[in-house]
């Protein structure tokens, strides 16, 4: 920092009638006796790298290779020898001043407010005030005024990224079509969900043959009466020493990957609804039914079929005025006019005006809370009052309900999703790669 405004006071001393040479040399001899008795030994800060027109002075890359030193020991990380961690830690820091000086450049600059706002969002997550996250901070070692800065940075940097690279990343249909048939082809992507429910008839630890014998008898009665039509759930509840018993041995879904050794291969076999034969174990006897089976790429959602009328407050229409409008339109539908021919006179969304406001078949989530709420209290045919979402006053009428398999639409967000993010990566690294190639760096950490 000083040494950059020696050069701004530089360029401004021959205007003023002072000899430059003679002014940086009383300065900097200032700055000597100020910063302490060298002859004492006390060390100067000293530049490391010089980035494009920036430095990185030794002080900001000694405080940042502390604070990664202490992130490193509280995650219980390895260290890296010393060398090897000082120069990754100083390409970390020449790479954030790149993208920042691009970032300026270009225009971007996150004001005070907004870095308030996200300092305050991440104490709030933490279930913290501000003044306690900063004691927080503070009792760490860590400088509260460098902190904002490094989130300051931080939020530059992902709108620099958003508006270089992540925006310009598209994915097509055809890569999603290959994506998904590889998947298949390598047998990814489908994995089954089985609900297990158990009876135990246990044995006492170091049990005789007698009483091991005992137990398979009242195990076998137990398979025998459930192919015999008994309620499995009844019978964990009065026989089994199962853990699970008071809710009928009912262990819930579990995947494949969660249902213990012993049983595996004897669940992976049976159909829905199946009852195992006994299975042993030191514990005693088990026995295991498939209550249900389903896929995880199996996604049923409620998808309802609605239309509406929207009515936009503006400077001639207020809100009471919409309101009053919808309730005249409600009563005049009861009343025997058609629904659609009024949406097309009278409502305000040009997409389903056209369409009497028919809004199709939409899935959960699909419409603003407020919206999906009131519509969700309707049952098929019925119609509700006026309410009001952030695009202005509705009234909604349900038409129809369904099940529908989302699994595809999921299967396929999911791949663009995947796609998406290598992309952004790859596109990432690339112009990163760019930008280091095209800057001015020197390095000066083995400078006496």
């Amino acid at each position: 920092m000083i040494f950059k405004l020696l050069m701004s006071f530089n360029a401004m001393l021959p205007s003023a009638g002072v000899n430059p040479k003679t002014f940086l040399t009383a300065c900097l001899i200032g700055i000597l006796l100020i910063s302490g008795n060298v002859m004492a030994g006390v060390p100067l800060d000293r530049i490391v790298a010089v980035i494009n027109d920036d430095v990185i002075m030794q002080s900001e890359l000694e405080e940042r290779i502390r604070s990664v030193l202490k992130q490193m020991a509280q995650q219980g990380a390895e260290l890296p020898p010393q060398d090897i961690l000082i120069k990754q830690v100083l390409e970390r820091m020449i790479m954030v001043k790149l993208q920042t000086q691009f970032a300026e450049r270009t225009g971007i600059k996150v004001d005070d407010e907004t870095l308030n706002q996200t300092i305050n969002r991440i104490a709030a997550e933490n279930n913290l005030s501000l003044s306690q996250f900063r004691n927080i901070l503070e009792k760490d070692g860590i400088n509260y005024e460098n902190f904002r800065e490094d989130i300051r940075n931080e939020i530059t940097i992902t709108q620099l990224k958003r508006r270089q690279v992540d925006n310009r990343v598209t994915v097509t249909d055809r890569e999603i079509d290959n994506f998904l048939a590889n998947e298949e082809v390598q047998g990814g992507g489908t994995e089954n969900e089985y609900h297990l429910s158990h009876i135990l008839i246990s044995s006492p630890e170091g049990a005789t043959k007698e009483e091991m014998e005992q137990a398979r008898l009242v195990a076998e009665k137990v398979v025998s009466d459930l192919k015999s039509g008994a309620n499995f759930e009844e019978l964990a509840r009065n026989v089994s020493d199962g853990q699970q018993a008071a809710t009928g041995g009912d262990l819930g879904w579990r995947t494949e990957s969660e249902i213990p050794t012993l049983f595996s291969e004897k669940i992976l076999a049976m159909k829905e609804g199946g009852i195992s034969e006994i299975i042993q174990s030191p514990s005693g006897f088990h026995i295991i039914k498939l209550t249900g089976l389903r896929s995880t790429d199996k996604h049923i959602v409620t998808q309802t079929h609605a239309r509406h009328i929207l009515i936009r407050p503006n400077e001639l229409v207020s809100d009471d005025d919409a309101k009053n409008r919808l309730e005249q339109l409600v009563l005049r539908i009861k009343g025997g006019d058609d629904f659609s021919e009024l949406a097309r006179s009278h409502s305000d969304d040009p997409g389903s005006a056209v369409n009497g406001g028919d809004l199709g078949w939409t899935n959960p989530g699909q419409m603003v809370p407020e919206f999906e709420e009131e519509m969700n209290k309707l049952k098929p045919g019925e119609i509700s009052g006026p309410f009001k979402t952030q695009f202005g006053w509705h009234i909604v009428q349900v038409l129809d309900r369904r099940e529908q398999d989302n699994s595809e639409q999921l299967k396929r967000a999911r791949a663009r999703e995947i796609i998406m993010q290598r992309k952004i990566e790859e596109a990432q690294q690339n112009w990163l790669r760019g930008l280091r190639d095209e800057a001015y760096v020197e390095y000066r950490l083995d400078d006496s």
